[in-house]
């Protein structure tokens, strides 16, 4: 039982905190511009100099420097952890700084890590930034994770996700976990040994094309700061080893109300990596598991056509029915000339005013929506109906420069 003073309010607290992921402080010591610099926690009872000191020592991977792993990066950085590794194989876009506030204008199409590395050694040049321009996979998750102490997950991917998870419960490390959406958000720890993992809580990832990604739905741009802050909450306490963490707790953020909740569940002792008899002792196809293979371009041949083929139809003057299966804000934003808008949540209720006599294009942003919505349209003997590969994105940036992007 412990104390805490809240605006002059002594209030009585339980905390059930977990040893410190971090050890061998004693080892470490602190400059005077050190000393200067953390002063604000080294007057916390909670942190003080030895704490500190095991912030100096721990050693953070950060998975995802976009959204979630700009501000989780920065304020770890900013607390003097004292080596941070950032993995991230995308470059800047335009479309990422919207929230990705490691970046600016002057970084679109530079790699993410290497910008992320050089921003984070400005903000603290007293801490060790180690970047990795590439994929993780399952080629090479355990010989990155294996040097640190803890992972931050702040991928935007349901492979990513799982391979994270099963990861760090082989090599015994605890996964901090994010994920946004829209105006949601959530976070979580997973340690292996001391609760559960992200398996318990989601054994089976969702069917390929149901949750959208965020260039399907959005996200409003302060989301990413508000669940990365607490994500780094999170990393902090368990480095630390106070407070009491996420583990077995999913907090739910609601940013449109501002309200929090919070699920509790339990390690699933039939778990396949984590539980009473495993039956997942090494690293899989994650990609194939999430069955994202069936997505996109690639949910059947000869269902899509790319932009270029489509192009030519037009000017060849093919009798063609152009589908939009996006939603009535995003053609708002724009559309392709003699396109008709159904979203794909009403496609089924409005078959009838689709033209079956000719040839039917349906697109919608990337090519995922559509891709499902072809793939519906045929199932049901609409044979002529093909997906539009890359969507209006890639149909802007190839065909038509007139048509915006977002």
């Amino acid at each position: 039982m412990k104390y805490r003073l809240i605006f002059g309010i002594r209030e009585v607290v339980e905390l059930q905190s977990v040893e410190p992921v971090v050890k061998g402080e004693e080892y470490v010591a602190l400059s005077f511009p050190e000393i200067r610099r953390y002063g604000r926690h080294l007057i916390m009872p909670e942190v003080g100099m030895r704490g500190q000191k095991r912030l100096k020592a721990a050693k953070v991977l950060v998975v995802g420097a976009g959204g979630l792993g700009s501000p989780v990066s920065m304020y770890l950085a900013a607390a003097g952890v004292g080596r941070i590794g950032i993995v991230d194989f995308d470059e800047v876009d335009e479309t990422n700084l919207q929230r990705q506030i490691l970046f600016t204008t002057e970084d679109v199409g530079r790699s993410k890590a290497e910008v992320a590395a050089r921003r984070l050694k400005a903000l603290n040049p007293m801490i060790e930034v180690k970047h990795y321009d590439t994929v993780i996979n399952s080629s090479n998750a355990l010989d990155i994770i294996r040097e640190y102490d803890l992972v931050i997950d702040a991928t935007d991917n349901f492979p990513t996700r799982y391979l994270l998870n099963d990861a760090c419960v082989m090599l015994r490390k605890p996964l901090v976990y994010g994920s946004i959406f829209r105006f949601d958000g959530q976070v979580s720890v997973f340690y292996a040994g001391k609760g559960p993992c992200y398996r318990c809580l989601y054994p089976e990832p969702p069917p390929p094309g149901l949750v959208p990604s965020c260039a399907e739905g959005g996200v409003l741009g302060v989301l990413p700061g508000i669940v990365g802050a607490l994500q780094a909450n999170e990393a902090l306490k368990l480095i630390l080893g106070i407070g009491r963490p996420l583990i077995g707790r999913l907090l739910l953020v609601d940013a449109l109300s501002m309200t929090f909740r919070e699920l509790s569940f339990q390690r699933d002792r039939n778990c396949p990596v984590c539980g009473d008899n495993p039956t997942i002792r090494e690293l899989i196809d994650y990609e194939a598991f999430c069955g994202v293979r069936v997505t996109g371009e690639e949910i059947g041949a000869g269902f899509s056509i790319t932009p270029e083929e489509f192009k030519r139809m037009l000017d060849q003057g093919e009798r063609i029915e152009i589908i939009d299966v996006r939603e009535p804000v995003e053609w708002e934003i724009c559309r392709i000339p003699g396109a008709k808008l159904i979203p794909l949540s009403q496609l089924t209720s409005r078959l009838h005013e689709i033209d079956q006599t000719k040839k039917v294009i349906v697109y919608c942003h990337t090519g995922q929506r559509s891709a499902l919505a072809v793939k519906l349209l045929r199932d049901i003997g609409i044979t002529r109906s093909y997906n539009l590969a890359g969507g209006i994105d890639a149909y802007a940036a190839r065909i038509d420069p007139s048509i915006p992007r977002y």
